[in-house]
């Protein structure tokens, strides 16, 4: 039985425009439209942390769109292009999140698990952790984001491989869910979408880790367990440090002969504190842009563990901490323009073979002969999971940010708002130099004005577009 719920409101609407999906070739990730690479200018987002996730509730990081609106409006002046979201329900209505986000500018990395007994695989004995039900609700937040245009990719894991104890039994189970996820996605999606894995920056397995997920089982480069892209969580440059003290030029000797895009999905060491982002320039600079697609800042909410750029108030007011306002100044630093107007290189690199000798640690698993698919797991890949709920690009009424903000120095910002994009366009930080920009036909420096100097009331005007229609729905469909 198929059911619709739709929620109609009376008022103006503006039409939302839509990011381009990206595509992978080879080492890169591709604009289609102009064939220029793309790098990830992103940040962690999952306000709350891991209680901002509560599916008892119905509440998760994308699943209020008031909240969306004021953040991708100071993400927009940061100059942020891509968010990685970690916690999601599958049956809630992201729409209006993704749409506000994707009238911003930006894309979206997703995490398919969850920190919930039952919605991730553990280390130690996998076998207890992969079955349908859990298989289930990683297509199930497949159906939910497969339809965005700015999804940018889905990881099929995160950090589950620490140390050499926990890459004894996990390595073919991951492999497996990632096999799982492609499979279903070819079959239901209505594009590719990439799947990869997030690694933690241990080097004792970090090579280890690459090799056995981007490798190809029997040298078949299409094989379906192979990961499309492959990033890592690395807090290695800490405070003014430099490509070589920093170890970065270690990664990108590891990973020059990289058969897909690897990028940073964490980094920001926060010592000291607060933290300098010295590394933003080389990051985005000629000595790690040919091998990386740039990263994600941890973390945009502040938490206990001090990674914030802004404090979240219990009202939802919010205070932009020191941390922002230094990432912003680095950012503007570089010219964006030029950074993603590179053409892609349109090179593909022939991925290893899997085989036992790209293993080097002892211990860590060699064995490429995976898991099948569990009891009833076929079947859903064959024929779609039910119910599901299937998201989409929505008009979205209103782009004024109705929560105080509160810069460094105590003044409140006014007027802010997100700036909706023109079609095709992706958010990018507007240079030191002149403050703003004009537009490119497929990226765009954002021409919000900088924040005030300290001491200065800080403002933040964004024009409200004229297309408007009469009504917008926020719509989605359970079947």
């Amino acid at each position: 039985m198929l059911f619709r719920a739709a929620l109609t409101a009376l008022g103006a609407a503006t039409s939302v425009a839509a990011l381009p999906s990206l595509v992978v070739q080879g080492s890169q990730f591709v604009n289609p439209t102009t064939g220029d690479a793309f790098q990830i200018v992103g940040v962690a987002y999952q306000i709350g942390g891991s209680a901002g996730y509560d599916p008892n509730h119905g509440k998760d990081p994308l699943s209020n769109g008031d909240i969306c609106r004021r953040d991708a409006a100071l993400m927009q002046m940061l100059g942020i292009n891509t968010i990685r979201v970690y916690n999601l329900d599958p049956n809630l209505n992201h729409d209006e999140c993704a749409s506000i986000f994707n009238a911003a500018g930006m894309y979206m990395l997703i995490d398919v698990n969850s920190p919930l007994v039952g919605e991730s695989l553990v280390s130690y004995q996998p076998w207890t952790s992969y079955y349908e039900a859990y298989v289930n609700r990683t297509f199930a937040i497949v159906e939910n984001f497969k339809n965005y245009p700015n999804l940018l990719a889905f990881f099929s894991g995160n950090e589950v491989i620490d140390s050499v104890k926990t890459a004894a039994d996990v390595p073919p189970y991951i492999r497996a869910v990632t096999r799982d996820l492609k499979n279903y996605i070819k079959n239901h999606a209505p594009r590719a979408i990439p799947v990869g894995y997030s690694a933690a920056d241990v080097r004792d397995v970090l090579e280890d880790t690459w090799n056995y997920f981007q490798c190809a089982i029997n040298g078949n480069a299409n094989d379906m367990s192979r990961a499309d892209i492959f990033a890592l969580n690395s807090y290695s440059w800490c405070g003014n440090s430099n490509f070589h003290q920093s170890s970065y030029d270690q990664l990108v000797a590891l990973f020059q002969t990289t058969s897909v895009p690897v990028f940073y999905s964490e980094f920001g060491c926060n010592t000291p504190s607060p933290r300098v982002f010295t590394e933003i320039g080389t990051i985005y600079g000629p000595n790690m842009t040919g091998v990386f697609s740039g990263g994600v800042v941890y973390e945009y909410a502040q938490e206990p563990n001090n990674y914030g750029l802004v404090t979240v108030n219990s009202d939802n007011s919010v205070d932009l901490l020191a941390d922002y306002r230094t990432l912003q100044n680095q950012y503007a630093k570089l010219d964006f323009k030029s950074v993603q107007g590179v053409k892609a290189s349109g090179k593909t690199v022939k991925p290893p073979t899997c085989s036992e000798s790209l293993i080097k640690e002892d211990g860590f698993n060699n064995n490429f002969t995976l898991p099948v698919p569990p009891p009833g797991v076929q079947k859903l890949i064959d024929n779609g999971i039910s119910p599901k709920l299937n998201g989409k690009i929505i008009d979205v009424s209103d782009w004024k940010v109705t929560q105080s903000v509160q810069d460094v120095n105590g003044s409140k910002l006014s007027n802010l708002a997100v700036k909706p994009l023109a079609d095709g366009e992706y958010n990018t930080a507007s240079p030191t130099q002149s403050g703003s920009s004009s537009n490119s036909s497929q990226t765009s420096h954002n021409a919000s004005p900088q924040l005030a100097p300290l001491g200065a009331l800080s403002g933040a005007l964004f024009a409200i577009p004229a297309i408007v229609a009469t009504s917008f729905a926020i719509g989605f469909t359970m079947v």
